[in-house]
């Protein structure tokens, strides 16, 4: 491990600011693009790298890292994705294990016009996503669509706005949580 990286290391145990910033500057990037490798989409991705880095705040105090650091992010990452995955899968198959034989031709489709009532939850789940997002607070709305609306990502976001990747990213992170919570009864 190079003099530098366990630098760093020091500096996330002792909880400095200027090492997390590092860790986004330097791997955010790279960790965000294995991570869609993994999961396939990249909003799942971005909010993979950044519950990592939190965590790594979180236990920064008994953090070993004894690899390179770059080689320890990557792997946790992989880590998670693969867990992630697994847990994804297992879901399926107890909902699907869980139908009966004749259920499974009756699944409606909202894609057909068979099933008028998916077609109208579906289109107000739709208003009611819509009504949340009007609902978070101006900074975070803003961001928040132009991330996933426009499809910007963090760095052109900061830099159009004049903010800093961590300012985005809070946003994001406070969208997310806002709406989580707004729709919850739909979330089950």
């Amino acid at each position: 491990m190079r003099h530098e990286e366990q630098q760093i290391i020091h500096l996330l145990r002792e909880g400095d600011g200027r090492a997390y910033q590092y860790l986004y500057d330097r791997y955010y990037t790279l960790l965000c693009a294995v991570a869609c490798e993994y999961l396939g989409d990249r909003f799942l991705s971005e909010n993979m790298v950044d519950e990592l880095i939190f965590h790594l705040w979180e236990k920064r105090e008994t953090l070993e890292i004894k690899a390179s650091l770059r080689s320890y992010l990557i792997r946790a990452v992989r880590n998670r994705c693969i867990n992630a995955l697994q847990r994804e899968r297992e879901r399926r198959e107890i909902t699907f294990s869980a139908m009966n034989a004749d259920e499974y031709e009756t699944v409606p489709s909202s894609e057909s016009g068979d099933y008028p009532l998916a077609v109208l939850l579906e289109n107000e789940l739709e208003g009611k996503i819509r009504q949340a997002i009007e609902n978070l607070p101006p900074d975070s709305r803003r961001i928040f669509k132009m991330s996933r609306f426009e499809n910007k990502p963090y760095g052109q976001i900061a830099e159009e706005l004049g903010l800093s990747v961590s300012t985005v990213k809070y946003h994001i992170k406070n969208a997310l949580m806002l709406l989580k919570d707004e729709l919850q009864e739909y979330l089950r």
